[in-house]
This record gives structure tokens, C-alpha cells and sequence, in this order.
């Protein structure tokens, strides 16, 4: 039987913006700016950045992921919760209903969300000719297992399958952390 690995790809805490929230940050008719190319293709970090305000605190210098997105979606860490005030579902990304809110500060202006803050649930992207290869599919739940002293099995790991998406493992920093695991290490994949 083949083993199957896969990168991984740690993700900190950062935003998505809709294209009215940006306008609301950052001016009328802004544009995003690329810093740097992310994994997944068209996906970028932005130059711009924001603060968070919570109930409890506020996080500055949150990096803008582009490009924009139908809705505003914050994706912070359970201890980034505490500092906020506020508590983060684990959620796929762009499921937001029922999440907290918070008040978004830019350099042009500020938006208060009623809703868009999670904690982004552990996922694999994978593209269609990996899936077919590992014989998995879309939405499919696998474990990711890593070796070594801090060695442990992530349950529950969404599959999602794409041919636009580039094989990766999205795990927060601080789940990464955990298990001492860096960007770019190769983990395998239990189906």
C-alpha cells in the first residue's frame, strides 16, 4: 500500500475583505496591493493591514489575504479569541452564520461586523489529480499524522479537491506549534 504525504502550509491569524469593506478601510475605488504569492493559485498576502477590536482587546496589524471576497471573514486563533473577548467557532472557511463580530480599524476608516470571526477548521487542499491518485474525494475526512517526539494524528482534516487548488495542509499556528511541525514539512496522509 502507498503512503501519500502532503506540505504543510501554517496559517497565522488574517482577514479577507469584501470589496465594500475595503472601500470602508482603505478609501473609495482601493485596490488590494500583493506583497507576496500564497501556495494556493490567484490566492496573496496583502501589503495592507488592519487592526481588530474585541469586547476584551485589540489585535493590530492583521495581514489582508486577497483577493476580495463576497463576505469579510476573520480567521484568528482560540488564544487570539481570549484577547479579543470573543469566541471563535471552528468553522470551514465561509461558514460565518451565528460566528462574533468585531469592529475592523484601516488607515481611511473602520466597519463593525455582526459576524465573520472563526477559527478555521484543520483542511487539506488538494488538486483533482492527487485526490484521484490518494483515492479520496471532495469533503472527504482524512488524518494527517506526524512523526517525532511531539508526534501525533490530526482527526477530522477536510479534504478539499479542486483543480485549481495545489496539494497543501492548512493548520493554524497554533495547532502547528503543538505538534512542532513547520512550513513545508511533509506529513502523511491516513485515509
Amino acid at each position: 500500500m502507498s503512503k501519500f504525504y502532503v506540505p504543510v502550509g501554517l496559517s497565522n491569524r488574517h482577514i479577507h475583505l469584501s470589496k465594500r469593506d475595503v472601500e470602508a478601510l482603505f478609501g473609495e475605488g482601493y485596490e488590494l496591493t500583493k506583497f507576496k504569492d500564497l501556495a494556493q493559485p490567484g490566492q496573496y498576502a496583502a501589503a495592507e493591514k488592519i487592526d481588530i477590536v474585541g469586547p476584551k482587546g485589540t489585535i493590530k496589524g492583521v495581514r489582508v489575504l486577497g483577493p476580495v471576497r463576497k463576505d469579510t471573514q476573520i480567521e484568528i486563533s482560540l488564544a487570539d479569541g481570549f484577547a479579543l473577548g470573543v469566541k471563535p467557532p471552528v468553522r470551514d472557511s465561509g461558514d460565518i452564520e451565528g460566528s462574533p463580530g468585531a469592529k475592523i480599524v484601516g488607515p481611511k476608516g473602520e466597519v463593525t461586523i455582526d459576524k465573520g470571526i472563526i477559527a478555521a477548521a484543520r483542511h487539506i487542499h488538494m488538486h483533482t489529480s492527487d485526490a484521484e491518485a490518494m483515492g479520496i474525494s471532495d469533503r472527504d475526512l482524512v488524518k494527517v499524522k506526524v512523526e517525532g517526539k511531539r508526534g501525533l494524528i490530526f482527526e477530522n482534516v477536510l479534504a478539499r479537491v479542486h483543480e485549481e487548488f495545489k496539494l497543501e495542509f492548512h493548520v493554524d499556528i497554533e495547532e502547528g506549534n503543538a505538534a512542532g511541525i513547520k512550513n513545508g514539512q511533509e506529513l502523511e496522509i491516513i485515509k
